[in-house]
């Protein structure tokens, strides 16, 4: 393949495993857009993978891959959907002959496809550019286009560093990672005018310098949306996990004004999971990313406005209007709005973890820190999927992975399938009855204490790299005297709030809740934030579809 040198060009990848193809492919694209993009081919799904892996690694923009459906050790739909993972926002175009349109019709659905060609194409000017116009057009209108030759200058060790980098890659936002006590870090923070003793450095593609910037201030300069274009809405959706980006998606694709906000990332917990295997629809799995970058992109597409980087820190009740306040004093005004907030990592009370944590441990995060994680011995805490999740995709490049749990086996709380892979993976150990008592280290972590709650025995163990998956806590303090939560602080609804066919005290109306109703008439609570719920991706997105339908319901007939 022709090997893609840096350049200021976004690219046009295309893959085709007979070389004549290939290179009549890339002669007709270089024809009508060698001025503006880099053409790129190549000749097998592998070698693809392999020059986009490296652009990734670069910072390198990708505009549209258009790839040959019958190839022999990877098919056009199984190349793409890897693709979607470097890559989610390319424009994506499977090339098939007539015989295997049916095939291509499916992967519409199953990769996202944006559109498929018949072989061949001649004239390009009637069959081929008309196609990749309107595709390329649509890459550079995306709100997600990435910003080009971002650089993030920062310490290995430091937590805010850490935190930043998985900022920017939840968000699927492009940047080039420098470390600051290497040459070329350093040549970076002296163009900056900047000693390296406030870190990290964000150099955006306009030159101007972010110095331990805000994650606000990083979605403004980074093209996210951070302010709602509007006072008042139908429909506010709190939380951009699975149960808030279906909630979304079936709010505006069905007329309401919806608007969602998320603090940090779309996605939730499941976002940050290497490969969800148990979702309906993906026999091959999907990455979390791959499917909150999809929901993400129907939700817009319906007219959904997504708001990052805001936190909502109370919810009031003004009359007929339920109003989110956000940390910096600013509301926002709805007929309903959903409690879609998810749950979050305990926090681990081991001595020692918090002062490494940003140093080596980490709260979930595995899928950002993966690549240094190469060759090391490698701690995870938990015996939920996530921890499953994360072990397994730890274990292709760490020399060893072990996984801690308290219960007897990981059988009491992970799915079936991932046991089953844990247990034919060489790499990865399973600790049962064992926790962590305490993790050491100098600037960073270097050593974790165990202990064997079956025998008492305690044990010290050289560790690089710590990932915390543990309980689930809710985070509702701020919905504190506004609706009913369980002594967990879940969020109670629908028939729970229902004590001998009575309704809570307070409520207003004569009807009895509905069912994913709180105890406040207009705002709803779906997926893991919501008491008694099933804890899963797909129920998750099912209860914001059906907080919707009931959000409908309400606005009819309060």
């Amino acid at each position: 393949m022709n090997h893609p040198v840096a350049s200021g060009k976004p690219a046009i990848l295309t893959v085709d495993d007979d070389p004549g193809v290939s290179r009549a492919v890339a002669r007709d694209l270089r024809r009508r857009y060698g001025e503006k993009y880099r053409i790129i081919r190549a000749e097998s799904g592998e070698s693809a993978l392999d020059a986009m892996k490296q652009m990734k690694l670069r910072g390198d923009p990708v505009a549209a891959i258009l790839a040959d459906y019958r190839m022999p050790s990877m098919s056009g739909i199984e190349f793409l959907e890897k693709a979607m993972d470097l890559y989610p926002v390319a424009r994506r175009v499977l090339l098939t002959a007539y015989a295997d349109t049916d095939a291509a019709i499916e992967a519409i659905n199953v990769i996202d496809l944006d559109h498929y060609l018949l072989k061949p194409w001649d004239p390009p000017e009637e069959k081929l550019y008309p196609v990749v116009d309107a595709l390329l057009e649509a890459w550079a209108s995306s709100d997600r286009h990435p910003a080009e030759e971002t650089k993030v200058v920062g310490h290995r060790w430091a937590p805010r560093s850490s935190e930043v980098r998985e900022f920017l890659a939840r968000n699927q936002l492009s940047y080039r990672w420098y470390m600051s006590d290497e040459p070329e870090g350093g040549r970076l923070l002296d163009a900056a005018g900047e000693d390296g003793r406030r870190l990290p450095v964000v150099i955006c593609s306009d030159g101007e310098c972010l110095v331990e910037p805000s994650d606000t201030e990083l979605g403004r300069h980074l093209g996210l949306r951070t302010d709602p274009s509007e006072n008042f809405y139908d429909l506010v959706v709190v939380g951009g996990g699975p149960a808030g980006l279906g909630a979304a998606v079936y709010g505006a694709s069905e007329g309401l004004r919806t608007a969602l906000i998320e603090r940090t990332a779309t996605g939730g917990q499941a976002g940050q999971s290497s490969r969800i295997e148990n979702y309906l629809g993906f026999p091959d799995g999907v990455s979390g990313a791959q499917l909150a970058e999809r929901a993400r992109r129907q939700a817009t597409r319906f007219g959904a406005e997504l708001i990052t980087t805001r936190d909502v820190v109370a919810l009031e009740v003004n009359g007929s209007a339920r109003t989110v306040r956000f940390a910096d004093g600013d509301t926002l005004d709805a007929h309903t709005v959903i409690l879609a907030t998810g749950v979050s990592y305990r926090r681990h009370p081991a001595p020692g973890v918090d002062d490494l944590t940003g140093r080596g441990v980490y709260y979930g995060s595995a899928v950002t820190e993966a690549a240094r994680c190469t060759d090391q011995d490698v701690y995870i805490v938990g015996g939920a999927n996530s921890a499953g999740q994360a072990a397994v995709y730890l274990s292709r490049g760490a020399r060893s992975v072990t996984i801690v749990v308290r219960a007897q086996s990981l059988e009491e709380s992970m799915s079936y399938y991932l046991v089953q892979q844990i247990d034919r993976n060489p790499r990865i150990r399973v600790r049962p009855c064992t926790e962590v008592i305490g993790v050491e280290g100098e600037g960073h972590l270097e050593k974790i204490r165990l202990r064997n709650n079956a025998t008492g025995d305690e044990e010290t163990v050289d560790a690089g790299f710590l990932f915390l998956f543990i309980g689930a806590a809710p985070r509702t303090e701020w919905l504190e005297g506004v609706v009913a939560r369980d002594e967990n602080g879940f969020v109670v609804s629908g028939p729970d709030l229902v004590v001998d066919g009575k309704p809570p005290s307070g409520w207003p109306l004569d009807r009895l809740p509905h069912h994913l109703e709180t105890s406040v008439p207009g705002i709803f609570a779906a997926g893991d934030v919501r008491s008694e719920s099933a804890k899963r991706v797909a129920s998750a997105v099912g209860e914001g579809a059906m907080a919707v339908m009931l959000v409908h319901r309400y606005i009819g007939q309060p």
